[in-house]
């Protein structure tokens, strides 16, 4: 969305004048505030993606490829053009443990010397080399882009690369490196304010990403997928007069974890956490802490939700958990191996606490309390069952 809306902008006559004063003042503001957030949020694939896109509109408007200084304009634009794509590609594949590792490293230490390289290419003895990375400009290359042969073959392999990368490992991050590479192609084909507000849109793309992240870490539990605990205090500011809130929590589970460890625990969870989210009756449910779930019934009252909340009772005393074996290969076999330990099947329960507000403008929070007051009373009860405050 952000790139159609730079290209919608970048396309209308009655803006031109509007984006040529505001282009360079920009990828300053993007750029900047893009290192900033991920240096504050310790993001440096972040860090090192916007530097790159920053160097790289910075080198070609300090040496514009017609003029005086043409000559060498041009062949730091084919630099660019080549070395970008491949930079947001290495990029890609590096992770925040993996920087510090000596690969990780050593790419950085590539990317970071990539200015003097650029810079003894202006020598006349690489004029060879860059007369290769020139080619294109020089014999009038593709019709239809700007960008030299080479610097095209490193976008197809850069995004190919990227893209796969995005298969592997599908975050939004990732996903947001191969939309920055899309910007940078479309910035290299433009001149003048196009490739300015293009690769800062593309540091735009960066910015937003990290901030989606941040909010789904705040806001999302990772193990099971449910909203967090954040979530639900947020949820609760905006619940209307009448609603319900009741509290669920899995029994004997730290049990089930000294017998079976914590791996067949984070399974349990899971599965809790996937049967939660087919609540009906409009039950919004989150995952409150340890082995405690929460779910929102707004508009309705606790003999409303009640039906709702014994069918999910039901439903979870009705499924099966079985209990991976120790011998389980980590990569799944073409053919089945039978496992020599056995496979134990448990069935899993839990207890339900039950409350809603006794009178208008009461504190959720209150709330929040007598639902897990009733699910004590639940668990002294025997277990396996749904119990209402009083």
């Amino acid at each position: 969305m952000l790139l159609l809306g730079a290209t919608v902008v970048l396309q209308s006559a009655s803006l031109r004048a509007t984006i040529t004063a505001f282009a360079p003042v920009y990828p300053w503001l993007a750029f900047g505030a893009g290192i900033l957030l991920g240096w504050r949020f310790k993001r440096s694939q972040l860090v090192f993606a916007a530097v790159v896109l920053f160097a790289a509109e910075r080198a070609i408007v300090a040496f514009p490829a017609t003029g005086p200084s043409g000559t060498t304009g041009r062949m730091v634009f084919a630099a660019v053009a080549f070395l970008l794509p491949l930079d947001l590609a290495a990029l890609a594949w590096l992770t925040e443990r993996s920087m510090s590792s000596w690969a990780g490293r050593l790419v950085l230490g590539l990317i970071l010397g990539e200015p003097l390289a650029i810079a003894l290419l202006v020598r006349p003895e690489l004029a060879s080399l860059a007369q290769t990375l020139q080619h294109g400009i020089v014999t009038g290359g593709l019709p239809w882009t700007k960008i030299p042969p080479p610097a095209l073959l490193a976008f197809l392999a850069a995004i190919a690369l990227a893209t796969l990368r995005f298969v592997f490992r599908q975050t939004v991050i990732q996903s947001s490196l191969v939309w920055t590479l899309v910007a940078a192609f479309l910035a290299l084909n433009g001149d003048g304010p196009r490739t300015t507000v293009y690769l800062a849109t593309g540091g735009l793309v960066l910015i937003v990403s990290l901030i989606e992240t941040s909010h789904r870490m705040a806001f999302s539990d990772e193990l099971t997928g449910l909203p967090s605990r954040r979530a639900l205090t947020d949820a609760l500011i905006r619940l209307p007069e009448m609603y319900t809130i009741a509290m669920i929590d899995i029994d004997h589970f730290k049990k089930l974890n000294d017998e079976h460890g914590h791996a067949a625990g984070d399974q349990v969870l899971r599965l809790i956490g996937s049967t939660l989210t087919r609540t009906e009756g409009g039950g919004r449910p989150f995952r409150y802490g340890g082995e405690e779930f929460a779910v929102l019934f707004p508009g309705k009252s606790s003999d409303e939700a009640l039906p709702y909340l014994e069918d999910l009772r039901e439903t979870i005393e009705a499924s099966s958990f079985t209990v991976r074996g120790r011998d389980r290969p980590k990569v799944r076999p073409d053919k089945p191996i039978r496992s020599s330990g056995g496979r134990k099947k448990l069935s899993i329960t839990v207890s339900i606490g039950v409350a809603e507000p006794e009178e208008i403008g009461v504190d959720p929070e209150d709330v929040i309390r007598a639902a897990d007051q009733a699910l004590y009373r639940a668990k002294r009860g025997g277990r396996n069952r749904v119990y209402v405050a009083e």
